[in-house]
C-alpha cells in the first residue's frame, strides 16, 4: 500500500513524501531507517500495482541470471540499490522489471533486502529469502548469492530432465485415451450393430460383450460421466492442496513404486544442498532444519525434520535423529555425524547433493528408457482388447459357415 507521510530530519526540517509498505506500522518503521521521525503517516488509498500480478511468474533462467549477476556486480563493490536498477533495465521479463523496480525502491527507503524479497513468494521461495537475510547479516551476501545461483540452476537442470522425461508419455497416454473414448463412442457402435446383423441370436465372445457394453455405457451417458470427471479432477486437485490432502497424497506417492524412489532421491538432494548452503552462511541447525524442510516438496519428508528439529532442541545429535528415518538412507546419518565430528557439515552434504544428484539423473534416464517398453505393451494391449472384441465373432462366424 502507499502511505502519504510528513516526517520531520535529524536537523529538524520537515519532509514529505509518499512509501509504499505493506502495513502502516511498516511504513513507520522504514521511515525510522530513513533516520525520519513520522508526524503523519496515512494510507492515500493507492496499492501497489504488482498485487494485480497476483499469478505471475518468472523463469527459472531468468531468477537465476539476476542471482549471478546481482552477486558479480555486489562483489565488484557496486551499491546495491544502483545494481538492483541496472539489473532492472536488463531484464525481458515485464512482470520481473515491475518486481525488482520495486525491490529498488524498498532498498533505497532503507528495507533489508531480504525484507523486500520477502513481499514476493511467488518469486523467492522461503530459501531464497533466509539465505539472503543470513548472507546480510554476516556480511557475505555476494557469496550466498553465488550459491545460490548455483541451487536455482541445479533445480532447474532437474526439473527440466523430469519435465522432458514425462513429456513422451504424457503425450502417448493422452492419444491413447483420446482414441480409445473415440473408438467406443463413434465407431464401436456401428462394429457392435455390423456384428449383430452377422450373428443373429449367437452367443457373442465375452470380450466382445464387455467392448459392447462398455460402448453403450459411455455412448448414452458420456454427458453424465464427463462433467463428472470434470468435477471430480477439479474436486481432487483442491483437496491435495489442502494441508491435510497433501500430506496425504505424499504419502501415496511415497509408496509408489519406482517413482518414490525418484521423489526419495530429489528430497535428500534438496535437503543435503539447502541444508549445508544455510549451514555455511551461519544460520543455526534448527532454522536450517525448519527452512529446508519447507524446501524439500514433501510434506512426509517435512514432518520426519521436524520431528527431529524437536530432538536437536532437546540436545540430540542431527545425525542421530535422521538415522531412524524411513525415508533418509544411512549414508545420510553417516556422513552428518562425520560433519558434526570436524565442523564441515556444510562441505560433507555439498558432496552428497552432488552425489544424489547424479542419481536422480541416472534415475530419470532409466525411467524414461522403462516407461517406453510399457506404454507400448498397454498400447498393444488395448489394440489387441479391441481387435479380439471385433474379429472373435466374425471367426465364429467363419468356423460357422465351414460347417
Amino acid at each position: 500500500m502507499k502511505f502519504n507521510y510528513i516526517a520531520t530530519t535529524k536537523d529538524g526540517k520537515t519532509q514529505q513524501g509518499i512509501i509504499e509498505a505493506p502495513t502502516h506500522d511498516e511504513a513507520i518503521a522504514m521511515l525510522g531507517r530513513q533516520q525520519l521521525k513520522p508526524v503523519v503517516v496515512k494510507s492515500s488509498g493507492g496499492k501497489n500495482v504488482l498485487n494485480l500480478s497476483f499469478g505471475n511468474k518468472v523463469k527459472s533462467r531468468d531468477l537465476v541470471i539476476f542471482t549471478r549477476q546481482l552477486s558479480t556486480m555486489i562483489s565488484a563493490g557496486v551499491p546495491l540499490a544502483r545494481a538492483l536498477s541496472t539489473l532492472q533495465a536488463q531484464s525481458d521479463s515485464k512482470y520481473f522489471r515491475s518486481v525488482i523496480e520495486s525491490i529498488t525502491k524498498d532498498v533505497e527507503g532503507g528495507r533489508p533486502l531480504a525484507d523486500a524479497f520477502a513481499r514476493y513468494p511467488n518469486v523467492f521461495s522461503e530459501v531464497y529469502v533466509n539465505m539472503i537475510r543470513a548472507g546480510e547479516a554476516a556480511g557475505i551476501l555476494d557469496k550466498i548469492l553465488k550459491r545460490l545461483a548455483a541451487q536455482e540452476e541445479k533445480q532447474a537442470s532437474i526439473h527440466k530432465k523430469i519435465v522432458s522425461a514425462m513429456t513422451y508419455p504424457s503425450v502417448i497416454m493422452a492419444i491413447m485415451v483420446v482414441a480409445f473414448f473415440f473408438i467406443m463412442i463413434f465407431l464401436m457402435p456401428k462394429i457392435g450393430k455390423i456384428i449383430q446383423n452377422l450373428t443373429p441370436g449367437a452367443q457373442l465372445p465375452i470380450q466382445t460383450r464387455i467392448m459392447l457394453g462398455l460402448s453403450h455405457i459411455m455412448q448414452h451417458y458420456a454427458p453424465i460421466l464427463i462433467p463428472l470427471i470434470v468435477i471430480g479432477t477439479f474436486l481432487f486437485l483442491r483437496y491435495i492442496k489442502t494441508p491435510k490432502g497433501k500430506y496425504q497424497w505424499h504419502v501415496f506417492l511415497l509408496r509408489v513404486p519406482v517413482l518414490s524412489v525418484v521423489i526419495r532421491k530429489i528430497a535428500i538432494a534438496r535437503f543435503a544442498r539447502t541444508f549445508a548452503s544455510l549451514m555455511s552462511a551461519g544460520v543455526s541447525v534448527l532454522e536450517s532444519l525448519d527452512v529446508t524442510g519447507g524446501a524439500i516438496g514433501n510434506k512426509v519428508i517435512e514432518k520426519e525434520l521436524k520431528a527431529a528439529a524437536i530432538e536437536v532442541k532437546n540436545g540430540k545429535q542431527l545425525s542421530e535423529t535422521l538415522a531412524k528415518s524411513k525415508n533418509f538412507p544411512p549414508i545420510i546419518s553417516q556422513m552428518l555425524a562425520v560433519g558434526e565430528e570436524t565442523g564441515q557439515i556444510d562441505t560433507i552434504l555439498e558432496k552428497v547433493a552432488d552425489f544424489y544428484d547424479e542419481e536422480v539423473d541416472a534415475t530419470i534416464e532409466g525411467l524414461s528408457s522403462i516407461i517406453e517398453p510399457i506404454l507400448i505393451v498397454v498400447l498393444g494391449s488395448v489394440v489387441g482388447l479391441i481387435a479380439a472384441s471385433v474379429m472373435g465373432p466374425i471367426a465364429s462366424l467363419n468356423k460357422n459357415i465351414g460347417n
